[in-house]
């Protein structure tokens, strides 16, 4: 009897501690500004990028000791933070996730907890996360930063479904593991003062496991919060979100939608975040040229945001430090529509229209935004309840388009100019004042 009480009362304290959770005010703001974002860019980026065959290489059938010899081979000679920065910022996006560490198990930052990092391993013996972080602070980007808890290299992580082609010696301890990864979160949260976001993937690595596998994140997400409080923290765990997560993330999909098989998850009422792919690979990949038209892409960050959700889109950059040259014609094109059109999304949300044959819509205070993606018709006809529209314009040139309101049948009927944009062309609807 002592014994279950004993373990009752365990259970409740795991219960009680896990919900203790309350966000600070600097925290709940730093969300608010993350969902006004709408748009950032992921950047994949390790001693894989030598091997050209995208970030999950070592798991082909390579040993640990012979993928580490990248590492030695890893000279960016063209890597130029500022150049980045500038160019992300240029496309519209308003901040920057950057691979601080992989499944590899390699930091692309200066760690004290082995020498298995881009300072001490590699000649090239620059802190590209330092260099990153200025950059992206001169640029006014908000600086996320990815973090592989699971490791196919070191010897203390228990190994789950994946990473077992990679040695063969196990000596799993997951509390020696666990504190290796508080050393290094605090590195990152303390030597890099402007990461204002975590977002930790490989969680899912022991799904399979017939014992259910705990990775301790309440506990870790507290460690986090005690030293950052305003820190944002997301999982891309594919499940509900965990106590003590800032935000949620659906990969390859639109919050709602499950064609990839990785977000089937409820949406909950934290912001949403949706990571998605230039091209096939989220690593560089040199085969993989099957690059998302322009047009498309500036379609998915408008759906996205017709969600209420961000859109975090990746670029692999190449083992010279450059970034590809068709994903920076990408983001050159996707930065000229942004220019005109960023207003219908940054700081919008979706409204009760959801998706139509025609496009999307997304709103704030006082405005609704159609974004067309349709060329085939002159006119869009959309369910209209309120009072006559006080304006109703082209948002990129301000031009006013003639249109038909109709209270009886609650319909607005806008007609539509012939040399419009065929991505995405957004009209601003001002509402009328009740």
């Amino acid at each position: 009897m002592r014994l279950l009480h004993s373990l009752l009362f365990l259970f409740l304290s795991t219960l009680i501690a896990s919900a203790q959770y309350l966000p600070t005010e600097a925290n709940l703001q730093a969300r608010r500004d993350f969902e006004s974002c709408r748009f950032g860019i992921f950047l994949h980026w390790g001693i894989y990028s030598t091997f050209a065959q995208g970030e999950w290489y070592l798991n082909n059938g390579l040993t640990h000791e012979e993928y580490s010899k990248a590492a030695s081979a890893f000279y960016p000679i063209r890597f130029d933070a500022k150049a980045w920065a500038e160019a992300i910022k240029a496309s519209g996006a308003r901040y920057v996730t950057f691979t601080s560490r992989h499944h590899d198990g390699f930091s692309m930052f200066r760690t004290r907890t082995s020498t298995y990092n881009i300072c001490d391993a590699t000649p090239f013996q620059r802190d590209v996360l330092h260099e990153l972080a200025e950059a992206c602070q001169e640029q006014g980007l908000r600086l996320h930063l990815y973090y592989s808890i699971l490791d196919w290299m070191r010897q203390d992580y228990p190994l789950g479904r994946t990473g077992k082609k990679t040695r063969n010696t196990l000596q799993p301890n997951y509390d020696t593991y666990f504190d290796f990864m508080k050393t290094q979160v605090t590195e990152l949260l303390t030597n890099y003062q402007n990461v204002s976001g975590l977002w930790f993937d490989g969680y899912w690595d022991h799904d399979a496991d017939s014992i259910p596998f705990d990775w301790r994140m309440p506990e870790f997400y507290r460690f986090i919060h005690q030293l950052r409080p305003s820190c944002l923290i997301g999982n891309n765990h594919h499940i509900t979100p965990i106590e003590g997560e800032d935000f949620q993330m659906f990969e390859r999909d639109l919050p709602g939608e499950n064609t990839a098989g990785l977000s089937g998850q409820e949406i909950s009422h934290l912001p949403l975040e949706m990571c998605q792919t230039m091209n096939g690979m989220w690593g560089y990949k040199v085969a993989d040229q099957n690059y998302k038209s322009t047009e498309e892409l500036i379609q998915l960050i408008a759906r996205a945001a017709a969600k209420s959700s961000n859109l975090l889109l990746n670029i692999g950059p190449q083992p010279n430090g450059e970034l590809p040259a068709t994903a920076l014609d990408r983001l050159k094109g996707i930065g000229r529509w942004m220019q005109a059109n960023g207003e219908s999304i940054y700081g919008t949300t979706s409204t009760a229209l959801g998706e139509q044959p025609w496009g999307v819509t997304t709103q704030k205070e006082g405005c609704l935004f159609l974004h067309l993606f349709a060329s085939d018709t002159d006119s869009v006809n959309i369910p209209w309840t309120g009072k006559k529209p006080k304006t109703v314009r082209t948002l990129a040139t301000g031009t006013p388009l003639p249109y038909t309101f109709n209270k009886k049948t609650k319909s607005l009927i806008i007609s539509l100019p012939s040399d419009r944009d065929k991505a995405d062309f957004v009209i601003e609807v001002q509402t009328g004042s009740n």
